[in-house]
């Protein structure tokens, strides 16, 4: 069964609203696909579908973010620095990322409940160690282990944006900075890995493909860039606790109904 038209609007509006809140992007779009009847699990396209669409709410943090994109040097050496780590083990990882992670739900079910137990315990105590209210003041060298956490997040469920945030608390960086370099972080990484994506599926799309990308992928940009400054205020004041919370009762939800 292909992806219809408004199949592409829903899941780049739940991409868009999810794509910066420690919830999974991910995790909720392989769920959504399969609520829908879509075969995320052994079609191409709609594995290349879910990660392009992907970068359609990326880039609305490169058009609100474009100065400091520009005029920042010092961000851009940390984000250069974080990357590395990210796109080796992407790189190595991709088929085990494609073919095993991508679209299990069962996966994406026990990342969902078991990062939101974790978020429950670790997001205050985080927070008091902070040490630096801006990403240029954390050690060059450091952006390493962000990367190294946002590696982690290749697994659907884990939460690419909660997994760098509470990297880079780990670090020091108070929630805000956390979130404003997650979200910075998040352009090279989902370049590359769109970019891939299309090198090794483009050949299976169909005529009416890139169509429906260009939904998904504008749909994600809209309502990521109508949504991302009030989610980075958010976030950057607040608890990640309703988040752990909201994590824990999806997964248990469609673990109980729905899991196959």
């Amino acid at each position: 069964m292909g992806v219809t038209i408004f199949e592409a609007f829903i899941l780049g509006v739940i991409e868009g609203l999810t794509e910066f809140l420690p919830v999974s992007s991910t995790g909720h779009l392989t769920l959504a696909a399969h609520l829908m009847g879509l075969d995320i699990e052994n079609d191409p396209f709609i594995k290349s579908f879910v990660i392009v669409i992907q970068l359609g709410a990326i880039l609305a943090v490169l058009a609100l973010y474009f100065k400091r994109f520009l005029q920042d040097m010092e961000v851009w050496k940390r984000i250069i620095v974080a990357f590395i780590p990210t796109g080796i083990l992407g790189f190595l990882l991709a088929d085990v990322i494609e073919n095993v992670f991508l679209g299990n739900d069962l996966i994406v079910v026990i990342n969902l409940i078991g990062v939101g137990v974790l978020l429950l315990f670790v997001d205050r105590w985080l927070e008091r160690h902070k040490r630096y209210d801006d990403v240029n003041q954390m050690p060059v060298r450091q952006s390493v282990l962000i990367g190294l956490f946002q590696a982690v997040a290749m697994m659907p469920g884990v939460s690419r944006s909660g997994a760098t945030i509470v990297g880079g608390m780990a670090l020091g960086l108070s929630r805000r900075a956390a979130a404003e370099f997650s979200f910075i972080l998040a352009v090279p990484t989902m370049l590359t890995a769109t970019g891939f994506s299309l090198f090794r599926n483009v050949d299976q799309f169909r005529a009416d493909s890139w169509s429906l990308i260009a939904v998904g992928f504008v749909t994600a940009f809209v309502v990521a860039f109508l949504t991302v400054r009030w989610l980075l205020d958010y976030v950057s004041r607040n608890s990640f606790v309703p988040f752990a919370i909201y994590r824990i009762v999806v997964g248990i939800v469609y673990g109980v109904f729905f899991l196959r």
